[in-house]
């Protein structure tokens, strides 16, 4: 159990022991030559897992998501996507500023998916010049902006469908595409079926201390691998990295794929506790589907919103737990490796212990 108990993002993890001696005895090569053998290795197991053709190791899910735009999107062209994306929130505006491509936000709903109607709605009209042409459709799964809803295959398949009648491709941005296949008990293969191409992060969930992976067919991977190049991102003995990617995806008991169950199982019970705390608002725990949970502070009128956080987020920081600011007054919590259910009773005790010292619960003798 850790003295400190971080649940801002599952990017906070340290790799496994397993990752690290496969770190130190990796069998590396120059892999902007493409000689790095475990990089290649890395890289032919995601292809297999996903159901692609060829796959490409990057330094990060939005770098995965970059290259795959400039792949797919010629500048000027408009991507769409759903509102509050990773894309448009949390990627530094890359894709308007490498890409040259804008974005044409479309409201999900509570389970993360935008309609048929409102995706062929926010297609442009090619024959009007004023617009910015549609280039490509893009889907977030899990859906974060959501509280990490995942998105069936049908639903995939349902918007694959529509994105190819409308002539364009469809990239999933699967930054916790493991979560969503093991939430749903579906094969990454069969939520990705219809999609042209995606990324996953490696260093999410997944517990590796770098990384993501884009996938999809050769020719596109080969339009992404030239666009790494361009973003600098052409690593040279990269197996160091790698390595800890092949220990995730593998099939055995030192495989993080599998074990995502626990994190979601104490993500549920972290939302349980949370639900029944005084001081403790907007939290359904039936909504928990992954490793994913947002809340909200039972704040009186007179009490400033900003402060109020921010005066529980340093109460909770001094006793050993740190959750992350969310937007619209929300707060965030996310399970990983290296979190037992220890520590999620110890995180509710704690808890309340800051919701009585700020003014949010009151105190029982």
């Amino acid at each position: 159990m850790p003295d400190f108990i971080d649940l801002r993002s599952d990017t906070v993890t340290k790799p496994t022991p397993a990752m690290r001696r496969a770190m130190a005895e990796a069998e590396v090569g120059d892999d902007v030559f493409g000689d790095d053998p475990t990089v290649n290795a890395l890289q032919e197991r995601a292809a297999e897992m996903t159901g692609k053709e060829a796959a490409l190791f990057v330094a990060s899910g939005t770098m995965g998501n970059l290259v795959s735009h400039m792949a797919h999107v010629a500048r000027g062209g408009e991507i769409i996507a759903s509102t509050g994306a990773h894309l448009v929130e949390h990627e530094a505006g890359g894709h308007a500023v490498i890409t040259g491509a804008t974005v044409r936000q479309v409201p999900a709903g509570p389970d993360g998916e935008m309609s048929l109607s409102a995706i062929r709605a926010a297609r442009s009209d090619p024959g009007n010049y004023h617009q910015a042409p549609t280039a490509l459709v893009m889907l977030e799964n899990s859906h974060s902006p959501s509280m990490g809803q995942p998105l069936t295959a049908s639903h995939t398949s349902a918007v694959g469908k529509v994105a190819h009648e409308m002539g364009v491709p469809l990239h999933v941005d699967g930054a916790r595409l493991w979560n969503a296949s093991v939430a749903l008990g579906t094969p990454v293969s069969e939520l990705l079926a219809d999609a042209d191409s995606a990324t996953f992060c490696l260093s999410k969930g997944l517990s590796c201390p770098v990384g993501s992976i884009v996938v999809g067919d050769g020719d596109f991977i080969a339009l992404a691998h030239r666009a790494r190049k361009v973003v600098g991102g052409g690593m040279r003995q990269a197996g160091v990295l790698a390595a800890p990617g092949m220990v995730a995806l593998s099939d055995g008991p030192e495989g993080m794929v599998e074990r995502l169950a626990e994190d979601h199982e104490n993500a549920r019970l972290l939302a349980e506790g949370l639900a029944g705390l005084e001081g403790i608002t907007d939290i359904d725990p039936t909504r928990v589907a992954t490793n994913y949970l947002v809340f909200g502070l039972d704040l009186r009128p007179e009490q400033d919103p900003l402060r109020a956080r921010s005066a529980f987020m340093a109460e909770m920081r001094q006793r050993g737990v740190e959750f992350i600011e969310y937007t619209e007054g929300h707060i965030r919590a996310l399970t990983h490796y290296g979190i037992e259910r220890e520590d999620i009773e110890r995180t509710l005790g704690i808890t309340r212990e800051a919701l009585i010292a700020v003014g949010l619960a009151t105190a029982t003798v």
